[in-house]
C-alpha cells in the first residue's frame, strides 16, 4: 500500500493536468519531485497508472479506474478536513464538562443559560460530581476543580481564587452576643468544615496580623451545604466561602462576624483540559464565559478571560 497522501495528490494532479508541468504549477512543487511521487505510488500498488511520453501523459486502464476512486476519496478527506477544522474555529458540538457539586451549582450553573443562548450550536453535557474524574478516560472536554491540582499532565487554566469569612445568623448573635475579637470565638459554638485546607484550625488574618484558632462546637462536616444550613438556623459561627455566603448576607439571613478578619488561605479554582495545546473553540468560549461572568460577580478574585 502507498504510504503518503502526497503520492495520491501528485497522481491526481498529473492525471487532471495531463502533464507533470501542469501538476507542478498547481502544487508549487518541482516536476521531478512530483514524478518521484507518482513512481513511488505505482511501485507501492504494483501497477502502472500513467503512460509517459516526451509530449504527453495519459492514463492506463488501471490509472483511469484508480483516478475515479482516488478523486472521490480525496474529496471526502478534503471535506472532512474542512469540517474538523471548523471545530477549532467555530464553537459547536457536544461539550462535556465536570463541575464540583456545590461550587458548580452556585457559581457556574447561573452562567449556563446565557452561555447556551450565545452559542446555540453547542450542546452542554454537564456532570455535577465531587469525585475526581479521569478527564481522558471518561471523555470530558473540561473539568473544574477547587484546590490543589496534582495531575501535571493535564492542560490547566486558573479561573480565579476565593477566601472564606466568618458568618452567623442574626438570631444566634442576638442570643449569644457578638465577638469583638478572634479570642472571643473560644466562647462561641464554632462549626467546622473539615474540607477547608487549614482544618482543624481557623487561620485568620487582618492585614498583616494573623491568628490561629482551634474551633470547638457542636458540628463538623465535610460538606459546605450542611454547614450553611446549620449556620442559617442559628447553630453557631462558620467559616464559609465568599461566593457561598454572599446571597445570604445580601438578604440579611446571615451577618458577618469579625468583618475585618478573613481566612488566610486563598483557594484557587482551575479548569483542566486533556493534554495537548489545541483547545477546541467550544471549550475555549466556555472557559472565557466563566471567567468573564465571575469577574463581574464581585465574590472572588477572578482571572481575566
Amino acid at each position: 500500500m502507498f504510504e503518503d497522501f502526497d503520492d495520491l495528490t501528485a497522481f491526481v494532479c498529473v492525471a487532471e493536468a495531463s502533464s507533470f508541468t501542469g501538476a507542478s504549477d498547481r502544487l508549487g512543487r518541482d516536476a521531478s519531485v512530483i514524478s518521484r511521487r507518482v513512481s513511488h505510488l505505482e511501485k507501492s500498488l504494483g501497477v502502472r497508472l500513467l503512460v509517459r511520453t516526451t509530449r504527453s501523459v495519459t492514463l492506463t486502464e488501471a490509472g483511469t479506474y484508480f483516478l475515479q476512486r482516488t478523486r472521490a476519496a480525496l474529496d471526502e478527506i478534503s471535506a472532512a478536513s474542512r469540517e474538523v477544522g471548523d471545530f477549532a474555529t467555530t464553537p459547536q458540538g457536544v461539550l462535556r464538562v465536570s463541575l464540583p457539586v456545590t461550587f458548580g451549582r452556585e457559581v457556574i450553573a447561573p452562567v449556563i443559560p446565557g452561555f447556551l443562548k450565545a452559542y446555540p450550536d453547542i450542546r452542554l453535557d454537564a456532570h455535577f460530581l465531587d469525585r475526581r474524574v479521569d478527564i481522558v478516560a471518561e471523555g470530558f472536554d473540561a473539568v473544574v476543580r477547587v484546590g490543589i491540582i496534582r495531575d501535571s499532565s493535564l492542560t490547566g487554566r486558573k479561573l480565579g481564587s476565593f477566601r472564606s469569612q466568618l458568618v452567623a445568623s442574626p438570631g444566634y448573635l442576638k442570643e449569644q452576643g457578638i465577638p469583638s475579637g478572634p479570642e472571643d470565638l473560644e466562647q462561641h459554638a464554632c462549626l467546622g468544615f473539615t474540607s477547608h485546607p487549614d482544618w482543624p484550625h481557623w487561620v485568620l488574618e487582618n492585614g498583616q496580623e494573623r491568628v490561629q484558632i482551634t474551633p470547638v462546637g457542636p458540628l463538623t462536616t465535610n460538606t459546605s451545604e450542611a454547614l450553611m444550613m446549620a449556620v442559617r438556623q442559628g447553630t453557631g459561627i462558620a467559616l464559609l466561602p465568599d461566593w457561598m455566603v454572599k446571597p445570604a448576607l445580601d438578604d440579611g439571613a446571615l451577618e458577618r462576624v469579625l468583618p475585618r478578619w478573613r481566612s488566610a488561605a486563598e483557594i484557587s479554582v482551575y479548569v483542566l483540559m486533556p493534554p495537548g495545546v489545541l483547545v477546541p473553540a467550544k471549550t475555549r468560549v466556555f472557559i472565557d464565559t466563566i471567567c468573564s461572568q465571575l469577574a463581574l460577580s464581585g465574590t472572588w478574585h477572578a482571572r481575566k478571560a
